[in-house]
């Protein structure tokens, strides 16, 4: 998958309007009718959510209750117990799900030493594909996006993760939530960005950073960086996650079956203040959840930020191209697929598409190959859908 250890990591209000214009006009899209990988869509998946908290120096009563049920001292949590990754410490199922607020853990050089979890399928496989799949595309070369980010493109930003390897980076959108207009907490990213597929459980210290380096410095002058220079809208941590039970039952770090499903909503909340992710922000996209055709799209563009060679995680980077199917048996739906060369770390970046002139979000990067000469994201559908909902109607206002 497109996630990684990047070798280097990513206010002013955003105008939501300003925003999605400039973005439509830079995709030019028409609507006509983790390192290696790849994987393909479907079935019918019970939304797997889970319940987290904010905390100080005290866990929450209900959430050092869940500690305690699975034999850890809530205690000694926040003070490093979460590094104990033992089996029976990590927690599984979609209910166990807990990620309290350690203030101040995402410094920025924490940050830059963020690494890739290695989930994806080398290329070679997809030569065994069933079903719809079209001819591989030539490869597309990211672009940089234009600075500062929070005037030139959609609130992309990225998303910080500890697991047993390490700490490690995805890419994420901030995304509307109709249930909450204007005051939306939600973000978009991959399943495997928040869960460790069928072969571990949640991961630890989700943590979101929007715009990062919203001026696209360079390393050398990050070198002695602030926090606010980093994340210049600060820190959001998740306080809440959800993501497929396929993705949580058949997802493997080769992607596996549930790379169809790996598709993920976090809903957060400042490390700091009370305001709304998407009020600090300025903008947010909603989901297209109608899975069009690639017959009736005319291009797509991915956004994240690549941290594998030759980029460094610095700099949020973007591809546009016509999408094509890919499909790795005959009963799961195909995924969408566009050349890029975009690497590692830009796995759960949002991909995007212009619908009765507004820019809207219609996948997420999940898996590419080896040679990352292309990537290739889940159609966002019914299962999608109810993921979204249940993050949205349950935990939206919280």
């Amino acid at each position: 998958m497109r996630s990684i250890r990047p070798s280097v990591v990513r206010g002013r209000r955003r105008r939501s309007a300003l925003a999605a214009t400039g973005l439509a006009a830079v995709l030019a899209l028409t609507a006509t009718a983790c390192n290696d990988g790849e994987d393909s869509a479907a079935a019918e998946p019970a939304t797997a959510s889970s319940q987290g908290s904010q905390s100080g120096a005290e866990l929450p009563a209900d959430i050092a209750g869940k500690l305690r049920k699975h034999g850890i001292d809530p205690d000694k949590w926040e003070s490093g117990a979460w590094k104990n990754w033992d089996k029976d410490d990590w927690l599984r199922e979609a209910k166990d799900f807990v990620n309290p607020v350690i203030e101040g853990l995402w410094k920025p050089e924490r940050m830059k030493n963020a690494e890739e979890p290695k989930k994806t399928i080398a290329a070679k496989d997809a030569l065994n594909d069933q079903g719809v799949t079209d001819p591989e595309p030539d490869p597309v070369p990211a672009q940089a996006e234009k600075t500062p980010y929070h005037e030139n493109a959609a609130p992309v930003g990225k998303v910080f993760f500890d697991s047993p390897e390490g700490s490690m980076v995805c890419s994420g959108t901030v995304v509307k939530d109709q249930r909450n207009p204007g005051r939306s907490n939600l973000v978009w990213t991959a399943g495997h960005c928040v869960h460790a597929g069928s072969g571990g459980g949640w991961y630890r210290n989700i943590a979101f950073v929007p715009s990062y380096n919203d001026r696209g410095r360079s390393a050398d002058a990050l070198r002695d960086a602030s926090q606010a220079e980093i994340a210049p809208y600060g820190t959001y941590w998740a306080d809440w996650a959800s993501t497929s039970n396929e993705w949580i039952d058949q997802g493997a770090e080769s992607g596996g079956a549930g790379a169809p499903y790996d598709f993920a909503v976090l809903h957060v909340k400042p490390e700091q203040g009370t305001k709304s992710l998407e009020e600090t922000v300025g903008n947010a996209l909603d989901v297209d959840f109608s899975a069009p055709s690639v017959q009736s799209v005319g291009s797509m563009g991915a956004w994240g930020y690549p941290a594998a060679p030759p980029f460094d995680g610095l700099l949020m980077n973007k591809c546009l191209d016509r999408p094509g199917r890919l499909s790795l048996n005959a009963t799961d739906p195909t995924m969408y697929r566009i050349g890029c060369t975009m690497t590692g770390g830009s796995s759960g970046g949002g991909w995007f598409r212009v619908r009765d002139g507004k820019t809207v979000l219609v996948s997420n990067t999940s898996i590419g190959p080896a040679g990352n000469t292309w990537l290739a994201g889940p159609q966002l559908g019914r299962e999608a859908q109810q993921v979204f909902d249940m993050m949205s109607a349950k935990y939206g206002s919280k």
